[in-house]
C-alpha cells in the first residue's frame, strides 16, 4: 500500500521537474529569439540611418559643383581653394565605406570652411548674388538636416555598441559576430562647428 502511494508521488515529482526544465528550455530559447531580434532591429536602425547620412552626403556633393561655378565667376584668384573643394568633393563621392565617407566628408568640411571663409572676406558682390544667396542657404538647411541625421545614427549605434558589451546580450553578440559600429563623429573641434554659410 505504501509503495502504491509513493510510485503516484514519484511520477508527479517527475512530471513537476520535467515542467520546470521544459519551461527553463522554453524561456533560455525565447530570450535567445528575442535578443537576437533585437540585434536585427538596431542593425537594421543602424544601416537606415546611415543611408539617411549617405543621402544628405550626396545632396551637399551635387550641390557643391553649383556653389564653386557661382563662385569662379567673381573669385579668379581663389582657383587653389576651388580646386581643393573639388578634389575633397570628388574623394567623397568616390569613398563606399562608412568610414572613408566620414573621413571625407570631413576633409569636405574643412575646404569648405576655407572657400566660405575667404569668399566672405574677400568678395562682397558675390554675397549679394541671388543664385549664390540660394545655394548657401540649401548648403545651411542641408547641414541642419546632416546633423540632426548624424545625431540619430550615433544615437542607434550607442545603443548597438552597448547592448553588444553588456551581459547577457554579449554572449547572442559574439556568436553572431557582431562588432561595434563606428561614430560619426568629427576629429577637430573647428570641424565639430557647422559650416559657415552666412555672410
Amino acid at each position: 500500500m505504501l509503495n502504491a502511494l509513493l510510485f503516484p508521488v514519484g511520477a508527479i515529482i517527475g512530471i513537476v521537474v520535467a515542467v520546470v526544465v521544459l519551461a527553463i528550455v522554453i524561456g533560455i530559447v525565447g530570450w535567445w529569439i528575442s535578443t537576437s531580434n533585437m540585434f536585427v532591429r538596431l542593425k537594421n536602425k543602424a544601416e537606415e540611418a546611415w543611408a539617411t547620412i549617405d543621402v544628405y552626403l550626396k545632396k551637399r556633393y551635387d550641390l557643391i559643383p553649383n556653389l564653386v561655378e557661382t563662385v569662379k565667376g567673381y573669385a579668379k584668384h581663389e582657383s587653389e581653394t576651388l580646386e581643393k573643394v573639388i578634389a575633397a568633393r570628388n574623394a567623397a563621392g568616390a569613398a563606399t565605406t562608412p568610414e572613408a565617407k566620414m573621413a571625407a566628408a570631413q576633409q569636405l568640411n574643412s575646404s569648405l570652411k576655407v572657400l566660405l571663409n575667404a569668399v566672405s572676406e574677400s568678395y562682397p558682390d558675390l554675397k549679394a548674388n541671388v543664385n549664390f544667396i540660394d545655394l548657401q542657404n540649401q548648403l545651411k538647411g542641408l547641414e541642419n538636416e546632416l546633423e540632426s541625421a548624424r545625431r540619430y545614427y550615433n544615437g542607434v549605434v550607442k545603443t548597438f555598441n552597448t547592448k553588444i558589451e553588456i551581459f547577457p546580450p554579449c554572449i547572442i553578440a559574439k556568436r553572431k559576430g557582431y562588432e561595434k559600429l563606428t561614430y560619426f563623429e568629427l576629429d577637430s573641434e573647428e570641424e565639430r562647428k557647422n559650416v559657415k554659410v552666412s555672410f
